[in-house]
């Protein structure tokens, strides 16, 4: 006899109490595999697909695409032994066109954003399979096999409640903050799945239609003055008055980990120009020998390792309730990452074991799982000090806010020529701003003068890290 078992949200680490469920990856009725991915949802560290413990068919499913569930919510139900899988498979969920929904599903359970054409079951095993396909525009079509092959006949056509597949919870909240329709798109993607280009498309398009929202005609009634009221301004590029966006995921846990750094941390900055001619010249002739490129960063990162080995004050935390100062001996290296979801902080860990190809393949690992939203919790977490190139958004400094707990941050800005005093004459040179962003409580500022100093040394001339190979 088959034994249903629920399956709970699990505990994804990292203190980590909810998720929100971005796209199911199984419908009821689906047979499962143990350590089969079920669902991918996203927390405030990542994105994540959670497998299930289970093996057998899929009952039930609790929650749509976009809800948060605590963890230790229900996910989904499993039915497991020889019954379950003999032959239930995915129509053990399926019901009579007459009848209502079957027991533990609930309307709209077979829309998988995942997917433009969703299958939704219908029939028994005594009669004919009929489904229902719903297409990207949030119409559905009933469907006979035995009509028309695979794709069969179009029978009837219904309005569908419920999500339309689109290919990221990103998709959906920019239609819904411009009050976009998804149902009147057609995706460009794979089964007519809704990608961001195709809501940016329509977007463009209502604006030269003239879809952009207009301005109130002007009431010419005459007021108390005698004069008629002036028409209210346009709004500025057809944008509603007034958009609100939840603090949530990776939005809101940067926040909370700000505002905090800001509590709890007297912070204070420090900045210098440097002379970057000689370490990009460096870079050339390394990466004109052959063999992996090595990348700019990479170079400052092996800069902040040999400086934090001479000044280990700033490789710390403060423990405020034992009221004591952590240095670590290790060098866990964090970077700020600008992705599609927000800035993240992807760590490489013992960064003051690994050579410049080393810290290059790391940096291009976690930056692409960054972008692909794929890191764990455990890569996003750890860091004993942070480096933050924000040269790459084309600005030279900066005063960022300390990575909470950490005690210090340097910042990098963009290499630009500039007119510098070379050798006793002007010239031009590729010139940095370095600034370094420190936890007043761990070091004063002759410690944190000495660090910077000290990057910018390796910066001007980069022989100097030969002291510490």
């Amino acid at each position: 006899m088959a034994q249903v078992l629920e399956f709970k949200l699990p505990d994804l680490g990292e203190g980590l109490t909810e998720a929100e469920i971005v796209r199911w990856m199984v419908e009821v009725g689906d047979v499962v595999a143990v350590d089969q991915p079920v669902v991918e949802v996203e927390t405030a560290k990542a994105m994540v697909e959670v497998p299930c413990p289970y093996g057998g068919v899929v009952t039930a499913r609790f929650g749509e695409e976009g809800a948060e569930l605590p963890v230790g919510a229900p996910l989904l139900t499993v039915a497991v032994g020889e019954e379950a899988s003999g032959g239930g498979g995915r129509d053990s969920g399926t019901r009579d066109e007459s009848a209502g929904e079957p027991s533990g599903r609930q309307p709209g359970d077979d829309r998988a954003e995942g997917s433009g054409n969703v299958l939704v079951g219908y029939g028994t095993s005594e009669a004919p399979a009929r489904r229902r396909r719903v297409r990207a525009d949030g119409r559905a079509v009933t469907a006979s096999p035995a009509s028309g092959g695979a794709n069969g006949r179009v029978r009837a056509a219904e309005p569908v409640d419920g999500p339309v597949p689109v290919i990221s919870p990103l998709v959906r909240r920019l239609a819904r903050q411009n009050d976009l329709d998804l149902r009147e798109l057609t995706g460009s993607g794979p089964d007519g799945l809704i990608l961001r280009a195709d809501v940016e498309y329509a977007l463009r398009a209502a604006a030269a239609r003239g879809g952009r929202p207009a301005a109130p005609e002007t009431d010419t009634a005459p007021h108390p003055a005698g004069r008629p009221q002036a028409a209210a301004p346009a709004l500025l590029g057809g944008a509603p008055a007034e958009v609100r966006t939840p603090l949530k995921g990776v939005r809101g846990a940067v926040a909370d980990k700000l505002s905090r750094s800001r509590r709890e941390i007297p912070d204070a900055t420090c900045w210098v120009d440097a002379d970057a001619t000689e370490l990009m010249r460096t870079r050339a002739a390394l990466n004109g020998t052959g063999g992996p490129k090595i990348s700019l960063v990479a170079l400052l990162a092996r800069i902040c390792t040999a400086a934090l080995a001479r000044f280990p004050e700033l490789n710390a935390t403060v423990d405020t309730e034992a009221r004591e100062i952590v240095r670590f001996g290790h060098v866990h290296l964090g970077f700020a990452a600008q992705t599609d979801r927000g800035l993240v902080v992807p760590v490489v860990r013992d960064a003051h074991a690994r050579n410049a190809e080393g810290l290059t393949a790391e940096f291009a690992r976690l930056t692409e799982a960054a972008r692909a939203g794929r890191l764990t919790p455990g890569e996003l977490t750890g860091g004993t000090f942070t480096l933050n190139n924000y040269g790459v958004f084309g600005v030279d400094g900066s005063t960022p806010i300390i990575n909470h707990p950490e005690a210090a941050m340097l910042g990098v800005g963009r290499i630009v020529p500039k007119p510098w005093v070379h050798q006793g004459e002007l010239a031009v040179r590729q010139v940095v701003q370095l600034s370094l962003t420190f936890d007043h409580r761990v070091c004063d500022g002759g410690t944190a003068g000495g660090f910077l100093r000290y990057v910018a040394d390796c910066v001007e001339q980069p022989a100097v890290l030969l002291r510490t190979l």
